[in-house]
């Protein structure tokens, strides 16, 4: 009984660490995606942005704020921010693959087989 009752707590420890390693990865996941789809909105204004005048005037939304400026004034932040999230993008895959193969190993080291995913 007292057998059943400690494989029983070690089974839900586990569970809990599992579950926790997954929901770890999504959230990396999730994030992962965020500075994707900003990377690629990033890119996308500045090619529409390259082919026009540097002098024209163009809109910047900064902290709720829409500020006026030229695109001369706006090209460099906009690549120095995109080369950012570029830089932040190759840690979070990183991250991300690390947190997984730690996940791997504690699944091997704890011969844990998961059922359903």
């Amino acid at each position: 009984m007292a057998q059943k009752q400690v494989s029983a707590q070690k089974q839900q420890e586990l569970q809990v660490q599992y579950q926790n390693y997954k929901n770890n990865l999504q959230q990396l996941a999730q994030k992962i995606g965020e500075v994707e789809s900003e990377a690629e909105e990033h890119k996308l204004v500045l090619e529409q942005l390259a082919p026009l005048p540097q002098d024209r005037k163009c809109f910047r939304l900064i902290s709720g704020v829409l500020v006026e400026r030229t695109i001369k004034d706006i090209s460099p932040t906009l690549k120095a921010t995109s080369e950012n999230l570029k830089t932040v993008l190759e840690d979070l895959l990183k991250q991300y693959k690390k947190q997984q193969d730690e996940m791997e190993k504690w699944k091997k080291k704890n011969n844990v087989q998961v059922v359903q995913q």
